[in-house]
């Protein structure tokens, strides 16, 4: 016990978030994504090489005192070959039953290679959803704490084998962002097979953006898709979007290649570096601005707009103009203008069919007639979050920002 508390004590984390790359060489806690297409191929499956050399890279890092979580994609490519599966399968069920092979392959040798250097690994299964619930999301972060405290080394991969509709979007970039909400890391590590984010086709000339202060600097940039390998899903896109995620909540975070990652966590100038640049958040708020599936849309007037937008004040009926989308209640909608500015995203207490007979009256009146269950709010203050904050310029959730161009060329290896 007295070895526990004294490890636990010696790498909590720093008071102050880390203000520049070079902040990352006394990091205490870190959590590190690696992409599947830096780890598998489908020829070969998992490249011993690849995973070898990253896990030589942390464990040391780890013996010098700071915590590792490592999130890792790379149970389906890896489960592909012992299928005798060519390629990356579309049906649902075929890519579960990958996964589910693929998940005990990669931990072995994850826990080999580890092993090496007297490290110890453990496996850590999550979907999206689950950090989404208080008891769930409670559960996770003991167990992760624990795990830190014991000199572990937590690999979380999300659930795939499991998972639902999270399986066909990549969704390990944004899990890892929100892991390292959740564990309140210093710095968040995105790694693939490319080196940095350009401002276009390396090839053409493009320069290397090697620091984002903010949207402005992701403006007209194009983002290209699937790795070198062709068996990730992600792409550089959704790597982009978890390094604002994570800025966007106070956690600063780097996009590189696995080849650099010894360099990263040393502090050196590779890759881009997403400064942070908002105060961390609740993760259900972190949800509902960039991962929530937005099911429908409230048209706000002028007063109602002015009331979400500007003094963050809950929804009320009178307020809404149109209702677009079905929805149930306890569904994400967007909230937005007459000229369809998107102001906001909140947990809407009605469903679609309700709010018609519900428009431009006032709760009073909604409960005199109907009951008092009508005196809710639409959408209550402490279900939303704010997109384009009155006075500010135009803040859109991550995974809307970016130009998604798979066949632009932007990135170089």
């Amino acid at each position: 016990m007295r070895k526990e508390n004294a490890e636990a004590k010696s790498t909590a984390a720093p008071k102050r978030p880390l203000m520049s790359r070079a902040g990352l060489a006394r990091a205490r806690r870190v959590v590190v994504k690696v992409g599947s297409s830096s780890l598998t191929s489908v020829a070969g499956g998992i490249s011993d090489e690849a995973l070898t050399s990253l896990a030589d890279v942390l464990a040391a890092r780890r013996r010098q005192g700071t915590e590792v979580i490592l999130v890792s994609s790379g149970a389906i490519s890896a489960g592909l070959a012992p299928l005798g599966l060519s390629k990356r399968p579309s049906q649902l069920s075929t890519q579960q039953a990958a996964a589910s092979v693929g998940q005990g392959l990669l931990m072995a040798r994850y826990t080999e290679a580890f092993g090496r250097h007297g490290v110890t690994v453990s496996q850590v299964l999550l979907t999206i959803e689950d950090l989404m619930r208080r008891t769930h999301h409670a559960n996770a972060h003991r167990a992760l704490e624990r795990l830190l405290n014991f000199g572990v080394v937590p690999i979380v991969n999300e659930n795939d084998t499991v998972a639902s509709h999270e399986i066909r979007f990549g969704d390990n970039d944004r899990l890892a962002a929100l892991v390292a909400h959740l564990v309140k890391a210093d710095a968040l590590i995105l790694l693939s097979d490319v080196d940095s984010l350009y401002d276009g086709p390396p090839s053409a000339g493009a320069r290397r953006i090697p620091e984002v202060t903010g949207m402005k600097d992701l403006e007209d940039v194009r983002i290209g898709k699937v790795g070198k390998a062709g068996v990730g899903t992600g792409g550089m896109a959704t790597k982009v979007e978890a390094a604002t995620i994570a800025a966007q909540s106070g956690i600063p975070a780097l996009v590189t290649s696995t080849e650099n990652a010894a360099a990263a966590l040393a502090g050196e100038d590779v890759g881009t570096w997403f400064t942070t640049r908002g105060v961390r958040q609740p993760i259900r708020l972190l949800w509902l601005a960039h991962l929530a599936r937005i099911q429908g849309t409230l048209v706000l007037d002028d007063g109602a707009a002015r009331a979400v937008g500007e003094r963050r004040r809950s929804l009320l009926p009178a307020g809404i103009v149109a209702v677009e989308g079905h929805f149930e209640p306890g569904d994400p909608v967007a909230l937005a203008d007459t000229s369809g500015r998107v102001l906001a995203h909140g947990l809407t207490n009605y469903a679609s069919d309700e709010l018609p007979r519900m428009l431009g009256r006032s709760t009073r009146e909604l409960a005199k007639e109907f009951g008092r269950g009508y005196e809710r709010s639409v959408v209550h203050v402490n279900d939303l979050v704010i997109l384009q904050p009155h006075g500010s310029s135009a803040v859109q959730p991550a995974s809307r920002t970016l130009q998604d161009d798979g066949a632009a060329a932007t990135l170089g290896a």
